[in-house]
Parts: C-alpha cells; sequence; structure tokens
C-alpha cells in the first residue's frame, strides 16, 4: 500500500461535487423536518402530520446522520481523504436504518401509496454507489 496520491480524473471532481450538491439537499430537508413550526406542520395532509408526528427519535437521529455523513463524506472526498470512506459507510447505515422504518414500520405507503418508494431506493442507490465510489477512489489512489 502506497500514500501517494494519483491525481484524480475530472469525473471524480464532478462525481463529488453532485455528491455533496445532493447530501445538502438532504441536510435542508432533514432541518425543514426537524424544525418544522406547529403552523407549517398544520398545513400537510393529516395522514401526513400524523406520520411526522409519530415518527421515532432513534429514526430521527438515523436521518440526521444519513444527511450530515453523507454531507461530510462527500466533503471528505472533494478534500480528497481517506476518511470519506468510513464517513460514507455510517451514513448509509443511517440511510438503511431510516428507510427500513418508512418502508416497512410507518405506514408511510398506505399515506404516499407505491409512488412512494421511488424516493427511498434513489437514496440507498446513491448511498451505496458513494460507498462504492470511496472505496474506488482508494483503490485508485485519488483519496489518501
Amino acid at each position: 500500500m502506497t500514500n501517494q496520491s494519483v491525481k484524480p480524473p475530472v469525473w471524480f471532481w464532478v462525481v463529488s461535487a453532485i455528491a455533496l450538491l445532493w447530501n445538502l439537499m438532504g441536510v435542508k430537508a432533514y432541518l425543514d423536518q426537524a424544525f418544522m413550526s406547529d403552523d407549517a406542520l398544520a398545513q400537510l395532509e393529516a395522514a401526513v402530520q400524523d406520520l411526522l408526528n409519530q415518527t421515532p427519535a432513534w429514526v430521527t437521529a438515523a436521518f440526521a446522520i444519513a444527511v450530515w455523513g453523507g454531507a461530510l463524506g462527500s466533503l471528505l472526498l472533494i478534500l480528497r481523504k481517506r476518511l470519506a470512506y468510513q464517513v460514507l459507510v455510517v451514513s448509509l447505515i443511517g440511510i438503511i436504518v431510516q428507510m427500513f422504518y418508512n418502508v416497512f414500520m410507518s405506514g408511510a405507503m398506505d399515506v404516499y401509496g407505491p409512488g412512494g418508494l421511488a424516493m427511498p431506493i434513489m437514496i440507498l442507490l446513491f448511498g451505496v454507489g458513494l460507498v462504492w465510489f470511496a472505496k474506488k477512489s482508494i483503490s485508485s489512489g485519488w483519496i489518501n
């Protein structure tokens, strides 16, 4: 194993920047949900209000770990730090925990219907892809 750094290709920077933007959108979604005012909550359909009000703290924590970990991991990719891989793995674990609850335990599919699966699947695939990308970046010597 070598600590020698290899200049990453342009697409490394493109993927890393898109990953950071994606995860910053996740951070915004988390902050919007975690700090939603009572007035904003009252504007939602009753079924959605019930889903949000019944969300356990551990799911909210998994959401926070997923998005903040994803944002930090993406930033670490841009900074070409090997730690990005471990942080993105933790983020992926947060994604899996949150999505498992949302899809199988919360009753969200009853509220959103089958179309409600599209975003959880996309988020999971993006998380897996980022972990793979970080691992490839390490093995290619782009991050160290």
